[in-house]
């Protein structure tokens, strides 16, 4: 394990502890440890264990996955600005939300709205393994993407200007700005499975990765499998935006910025980005909920919406900066 590797996981464990005293609610750094210990009064544990650090899950386990896939999709399409929803999984997944949330399915069960988010990316991913089996290159598999996500943002839009009454479209809106709060153990183990799938994937194919780095042409002399690599990073970061979605809405931009604020640090290794981008955007997500949690702000700032003011910034300063390179 990277010292990297070593400092990134510290300061999420710093991160899960601070989490528990952040909050409106009055609890003291005794009554958080006594909580954490199990100890203290019912009231304190109920807060600890069943809000806050749930939501913390939450947010670090998403930015975990967004910042794997990222880095996973940058690696495939030889492009630093690629990100989970640049092939339009994540679209599809906040679609598969919006459709069960307009269709008045969310008042059925806590479930439906995250397994119509992971249907939905699952429609999509399967569109994307069957242009990998046709042979599609990367830059095909980056313009159907486009083109998927140009759609369901189409769908989203007439859903909401079709929305039958102002609570639904309330609804609507909150589900697309993303956020944690009010996020369960229950929505953690739901999203777990295809959390730890998708990461088995991409890391299986970080060796491909690794070989794409010297060029298609390169990695296919060398005995690459190109065609196993790109199924194996499709598969796996669909799960993971998917389960992502379905967790905390829309969220975007970390999958860009951990993985550029990292690779100087492992010298641009595809295979070496991939842990350290997942902690570090775990960790963002996980201080920006923090944040959000202490602002003295009557109403609380969307996860999402912290998300897009910071990273669309940073995202301009990474092309502009990308622009001059190539200049």
């Amino acid at each position: 394990m990277s010292r990297l590797t070593l400092m990134l996981t510290g300061i999420a464990v710093v991160l899960f502890a601070v989490s528990a005293l952040a909050g409106t609610a009055p609890l003291s750094l005794a009554d958080c440890l006594s909580a954490l210990a199990g100890q203290g009064g019912d009231a304190a544990r109920v807060i600890v264990w069943e809000i806050r650090l749930p939501r913390a899950a939450a947010a670090f386990g998403v930015g975990v996955a967004l910042g794997l896939a990222g880095a996973a999709l940058q690696g495939l399409l030889q492009n630093p600005l690629a990100e989970p929803g640049v092939l339009g999984v994540s679209a599809f997944a906040a679609l598969g939300a919006v459709i069960a949330i307009f269709f008045g399915l969310a008042g059925v069960s806590g479930l439906v709205v995250p397994l119509a988010a992971i249907l939905g990316a699952g429609l999509a991913t399967l569109v994307l393994v069957a242009a990998t089996l046709r042979g599609a290159s990367s830059v095909t598999l980056l313009l159907i993407g486009i083109g998927l996500s140009s759609f369901a943002g189409a769908l989203v839009s007439l859903a909401m200007n079709l929305a039958p009454n102002p609570y639904s479209l309330a609804d609507l809106v909150n589900w697309m700005m993303g956020s944690v709060a009010n996020r369960s153990w229950a929505d953690i183990v739901l999203a777990a499975p295809a959390w730890g799938i998708g990461t088995a994937l991409v890391l299986l194919a970080g060796p491909g990765l690794r070989a794409l780095s010297l060029g298609e042409d390169t990695a296919i002399s060398l005995g690459a499998d190109i065609r196993r690599t790109r199924l194996l990073v499709i598969g796996g970061t669909s799960l993971l935006a998917g389960a992502s979605v379905a967790t905390a809405g829309a969220i975007g931009f970390v999958g860009i910025v951990a993985p550029h604020l990292v690779r100087p640090f492992v010298r641009h290794d595809p295979q070496r980005l991939l842990v350290p981008s997942a902690l570090l955007a775990g960790v963002i997500l996980l201080a920006a909920d923090i944040l959000i949690r202490v602002l003295p702000f009557q109403q609380e700032l969307k996860l999402g919406v912290a998300a897009a003011l910071v990273g669309g910034p940073v995202f301009i300063w990474i092309a502009a900066r990308l622009g001059r390179a190539s200049a």
